[in-house]
C-alpha cells in the first residue's frame, strides 16, 4: 500500500503506528533506490567518529560514571560533514557514519564497569585482556540478536516505541534538508566547553573543586566537624552531562548526594563517634571519631549504596520477568530461522546464518583461549566461556527489548547478576580469594556487559535503517569494524589513565583512596562485590540490608534507585 507522508514530516504516516493488514511499510529510501550507502566516505568517516568518542566517552564515563550517548551526536557530524564535500553525504551514507561510529559508547559502557576494577584490585590487566574481552563481548553482542532482528524492527513494527532511535531517524532525515546546522551548533558548544575547561584545568584561573569547607569559612569548617560536607566538580563535562540527562535525572543523582554527604555521613558520625571500637564491618580498624566524611562515606555509606543498588537490579529484573522470559523463548525461535535471504529485497536482507553462526563460533573460542591464558587451566576457561555465552544469549534480547520500550538499558543490575553468578560458578570450582578468580570473573563481566550494551544499541541501529531504508546486511558487516576500533581506542585510553592518574591514591594517612580526579564508580563498586564474594570478606549485611531498604523505599516513591 503507498504510504502519504505525514504533512511537513519526512518519515512516511504510518511509520509509527501499527500497520492495518495487508499494509506494508515503504521506507524513506525504497529497496530499488541506487543511491550510495557504503563508500569509502562513509567507512573512514564512521571509523573518525570511533575514536574521537570514544576517547571522549571513556574519560567522561571514568571521571562521572555516566556514559554519553554518541549516537546523535554522531548523527548530527555526520550531516554536517557532509556539507563540506561537492557530493553531499546521501542518507544512506550518513546511517553508515552514524553506525560504525555509535560503536565507541557501547563498548566503552561495557569497559567501564568491569576493567577498572582489575586496576582497583590490583590485577594488572594487559591490554589484551582488555582489547579481547570488550572486542569478542561485542562481537557477541551483534551475532546473537541478528537472527532477532525482522522480530524487533518488522513484526513489531509500531508496537514498541524506539525513542532513541527516533530521535536519530529525525536527525538524519531532516538533515537531509537543514544543511548541517546543527552540526555548527555541536562544533560552538565544543569550543566553550574545550574553552572553559582550557582556563580551569590548565591555567587554573580560578578552583573547579568547591568545598563547603572553604567556602564558608569558619560556618563551614563547624559543620565539617560535624561531618556535614559537600564537594562539588564545576567542569564542562558535568555541565554537558547534567544538560544530556535532563534536570529530572540530574536532580535525582544530586539527590543521591545529598542523601549520601548530608544525612547518612553525619548519622553515621553520630552514632559512632562516641564508641571507642569501630561500629562496622569487622574489616575497619579505625574510629568513626578518627573519620573524615570522605572516609566514613568509603567505609559506611558506600556498602549501603551497593545493597541498594544491588536491591534495585533484582527489582527491575523481577519487573521484567515477562520481557525475560519471552525474550528467552524468542532467541531459541530465533535461531532455529534459516535461509540466506539471496531473493530478499535489500532492505530486508541479513547476514547469511552461516556467516553469523562462524563468527558467533569465533568469538566463543576466542573467549576461551583468552580464559585459558588467564588462568592456565582448560577447566576455568571452560567455566568461564559458557557463563559468558549463556548470560549474553538469555540477557542480550533483555536488553534490546528494553532499550526499544524506554530508552534505557538496564545493563548495571544485569552485570551485577553476571558478577555474583561468576564469582559463585568460579568458587564452586576452586577459585575463590586469589588473583586468578578475581580476574576470571571480571573478564566475565566486561564480556557480558559489552555484548548487553552493544546489543541495546544495535537493535536502535537497525530500527533506523529500517526507517529509512538502509541494508540491514550492510549495517551488520561494517558493525564488526566499528566494534573492533572502539575496542582498541578502549583499552589503550584506560590503560593509559590507569597509568597515569592511578584509580587509587594514597591520602594523608597512607591509606589507598578513591582517586577524586578519576573516580570510577561503576569500577569501584564491580570491584567491592568481586572481593567480598570471592575473598571471603567479612562483610556488614546491616549495611547491605539498609541499603537495600532505601532501593525499596525509593521504588515505592517512584524514583529510580
Amino acid at each position: 500500500m503507498e504510504n502519504a507522508p505525514h504533512q511537513g514530516k519526512v518519515l512516511p504516516a504510518n511509520a509509527y503506528r501499527e500497520l492495518e493488514p495487508g499494509e506494508t511499510y515503504q521506507p524513506v529510501v525504497p529497496a530499488d533506490d541506487p543511491r550510495p550507502e557504503v563508500t569509502v566516505r562513509s567507512v573512514v568517516l564512521g571509523s573518525i567518529m570511533v575514536v574521537i568518542f570514544t576517547f571522549a566517552a571513556a574519560y567522561i564515563g571514568l571521571k562521572t560514571g555516566n556514559v554519553i550517548e554518541t549516537s546523535i551526536p554522531v548523527a548530527i557530524l555526520a550531516v554536517f560533514l557532509g556539507t563540506f564535500f561537492s557530493r553531499r553525504n546521501s542518507l544512506l551514507e550518513n546511517v553508515i557514519i552514524q553506525y560504525i561510529g555509535q560503536a565507541s559508547g557501547v563498548v566503552v559502557a561495557g569497559a567501564i564497569f568491569t576493567i577498572p576494577a582489575l586496576y582497583i584490585l590490583d590485577l594488572d590487566p594487559s591490554f589484551m585482556q582488555i582489547f579481547l574481552s570488550c572486542l569478542m563481548g561485542g562481537y557477541l553482542g551483534v551475532v546473537l540478536l541478528i537472527p532477532l532482528r525482522r522480530y524487533f524492527v518488522r513484526d513489531l513494527h509500531g508496537q514498541l516505541p524506539f525513542p532513541e532511535g527516533t530521535a536519530i531517524t529525525n536527525v538524519l532525515a531532516t538533515g537531509e534538508r537543514s544543511k548541517g546546522s546543527a552540526g555548527k551548533i555541536l562544533l560552538m558548544a565544543f569550543g566553550v566547553g574545550f574553552i572553559y575547561d582550557l582556563i580551569v584545568e590548565f591555567f587554573h584561573l580560578w578552583n573547579h573543586h568547591l568545598n563547603s569547607k572553604v567556602l564558608f569559612g569558619r560556618a563551614g569548617e563547624y559543620l565539617a566537624d560535624q561531618r556535614f560536607e559537600l564537594r562539588l566538580n564545576g567542569t564542562a563535562v558535568y555541565f554537558g552531562l547534567g544538560y544530556i540527562i535532563g534536570p529530572r535525572y540530574a536532580g535525582v543523582i544530586a539527590a543521591g548526594s545529598v542523601l549520601s554527604m548530608l544525612i547518612l555521613v553525619p548519622l553515621v558520625y553520630f552514632a559512632g563517634h562516641g564508641l571507642s571500637v569501630p561500629l562496622t564491618p569487622p574489616e575497619v580498624e579505625a574510629l568513626v571519631a578518627d573519620m573524615d566524611a570522605g572516609q566514613i562515606f568509603a567505609n559506611y555509606v558506600r556498602p549501603m549504596g551497593i545493597g541498594c543498588i544491588a536491591v534495585a537490579g533484582m527489582i527491575g529484573i523481577l519487573k521484567m520477568g515477562k520481557i525475560i522470559v519471552s525474550s528467552i523463548a524468542l532467541a531459541f525461535k530465533g535461531l532455529a530461522g534459516g535461509g540466506d535471504g539471496g531473493d530478499l529485497p535489500r532492505t530486508d536482507r541479513d547476514m547469511p546464518p552461516r556467516n553469523t553462526f562462524l563468527v558467533q563460533i569465533g568469538a566463543v573460542v576466542g573467549m576461551f583461549l583468552l580464559f585459558w591464558y588467564i588462568s592456565g587451566g582448560l577447566a576455568t576457561a571452560l567455566v568461564g566461556t559458557v557463563i559468558t555465552f549463556a548470560l549474553a544469549f538469555l540477557f542480550t534480547p533483555v536488553a534490546a527489548r528494553a532499550i526499544a520500550i524506554v530508552g534505557v538499558n538496564p545493563v548495571s543490575g544485569m552485570t551485577m547478576l553476571t558478577l555474583i553468578i561468576a564469582c559463585l560458578a568460579l568458587v564452586a570450582t576452586g577459585l575463590s580469594g586469589d588473583a586468578l578468580g578475581m580476574s576470571v570473573a571480571l573478564i566475565v563481566g566486561c564480556a557480558v556487559c559489552t555484548a548487553l550494551s552493544t546489543s541495546g544499541a544495535f537493535i536502535t541501529d537497525l530500527k533506523v535503517g529500517y526507517w529509512l531504508g538502509a541494508s540491514p546486511y550492510q549495517q551488520e558487516r561494517w558493525k564488526f569494524l566499528g566494534i573492533l576500533i572502539a575496542a582498541v581506542c578502549v583499552g589503550g585510553v584506560i590503560w593509559v589513565l590507569a597509568t597515569s592518574y592511578g584509580f587509587l591514591v594514597t591520602d594523608a594517612a597512607g591509606q589507598q583512596v578513591v582517586n577524586p580526579d578519576l573516580p570510577a564508580p561503576q569500577g569501584n563498586l564491580m570491584a567491592a562485590i568481586v572481593s567480598s564474594v570471592m575473598g571471603g570478606q567479612q562483610q556488614a549485611l546491616i549495611l547491605f540490608a539498609l541499603g537495600g531498604l532505601v532501593a525499596i523505599l525509593l521504588e515505592m516513591a517512584k524514583v529510580p534507585a
